[in-house]
């Protein structure tokens, strides 16, 4: 609670006393603290008090105009801010923690779902290519509604953006596409075991192309996830190498996004907020991939084929709804959550769910899963921890 403090001064007598006190009613208040000497600091709650003059007693306080006649101490009270402002700050406070801790639930909880769902589908139907060019199409149709309805406000791309942002499209859609073909070939759990490495790429990326030399600490936080990710691959039931080798490309390849957009993306693109720059993205990645996945795997997605396949087409078709629902929706939440936390505790947030995935989907699936296996994990992801911890050291300048 703010207070005002009350300053207390010896002053010379006063040969008109009625020029300097104005009469007021009586007041009484008690003070909180105080210190008796030449300055005297007592806490008021009143929104403003006149003049006054006080004098010291064994039972308290005694305030009115005549002890300042008798001892020459004078009282002044400066406004203070009302307890309903400081109120009203910390309702404030708490809303925006309810939010916030709300926005890590729902980014958790679509993550989930999606690896579920997801892992579902590329059991039966195969065709990763195919699945991720659905999960983008059902991601346009997201940004398009959105921006028809004025949910958010549609900006306005020159060609110039387009360009600029042209690369990072291209590495977006291929870090997913590879995702979705780990995810088809080994675990759910072994795939994120993997994808820990990502701070091992973008140290390396980023010292090759940005020319950022990493502090010690940070070198030594990548041992831990490189031995991790060895052991638990050493040990991982489902191993094959497509599998391990599509999760590392994908780890390449979304490093590499984060490389480009610091090095190619120019000035323009700065008035384009996170969110914004996802939806223009992820339209961007389902026109360039569906003629691919058209010529590379065919028009598998038809009910028809799907029927002949021996598929529950209704049961594909709402899995694959629900995983590019909670694809895009996790990926939009995680923005929304950058935009009010610093980066360092949105890389915490990203290691914990991680975590978070790799339990559920080991629970879920019922992945077999030995003590070595375990124990490379744990380590692969405590190292992931230890790297968000230490990144944001700066390195001592001259």
């Amino acid at each position: 609670m703010q207070t005002s403090t009350l300053s207390i001064s010896t002053t010379p007598s006063i040969s008109n006393p009625r020029k300097h006190l104005t009469r007021t009613p009586p007041l009484r208040f008690t003070p909180l603290n105080y210190t008796y000497n030449n300055n005297v600091s007592v806490s008021s709650s009143s929104m403003r008090l006149p003049s006054i003059c006080c004098e010291r007693r064994l039972s308290g306080w005694n305030c009115d105009e005549k002890v300042g006649l008798r001892r020459g101490i004078q009282v002044k009270a400066g406004s203070v801010v009302p307890e309903s402002g400081e109120n009203g700050t910390e309702k404030s406070r708490f809303k925006e923690t309810l939010v916030l801790g709300s926005l890590f639930g729902l980014w958790y909880l679509f993550n989930i779902y999606f690896n579920i769902y997801n892992k579902q589908v590329l059991k039966v139907f195969p065709y990763p290519i195919t699945v991720t060019a659905v999960q983008f199409a059902v991601g346009t149709v997201l940004v398009m509604f959105i921006w028809t309805s004025n949910l958010y406000r549609r900006p306005k791309i020159s060609g110039a953006q387009l360009v600029a942002i042209l690369p990072l499209a291209v590495v977006h859609t291929l870090g997913n596409l590879f995702t979705n073909m780990s995810l088809g070939k080994v675990a759910v759990s072994f795939t994120h075991t993997i994808k820990a490495m990502e701070p091992f790429f973008s140290v390396v990326l980023s010292a090759m192309f940005l020319a950022e030399t990493p502090t010690i600490w940070v070198l030594l936080s990548l041992l831990p996830i490189v031995g991790g990710v060895g052991l638990a691959s050493m040990t991982e039931a489902s191993f094959n190498w497509s599998g391990f080798w599509s999760a590392m490309a994908s780890n390449v390849t979304n490093q590499s996004r984060n490389v480009l957009s610091k090095k190619f993306m120019v000035k323009k693109e700065e008035s384009l907020d996170n969110i914004t720059l996802f939806s223009i993205i992820t339209i961007m990645s389902f026109f360039l991939l569906a003629p691919v996945a058209v010529f590379m795997e065919g028009v598998k997605f038809t009910p028809a084929y799907l029927q002949s396949a021996g598929l529950n087409v209704g049961q594909v078709y709402t899995r694959s709804l629900l995983a590019a629902l909670c694809f895009h929706a996790y990926q939009q939440v995680s923005y929304m959550i950058l935009q009010r936390v610093s980066p360092v505790t949105h890389s915490v947030g990203n290691c914990v769910k991680r975590v978070v995935v790799i339990v559920t989907s080991v629970l879920f699936f019922r992945t077999p899963v030995s003590p070595i296996n375990s124990l490379g994990t744990g380590v692969a992801l405590a190292g992931v921890f230890l790297y968000s911890r230490v990144k944001r050291i700066k390195p001592k300048t001259s």
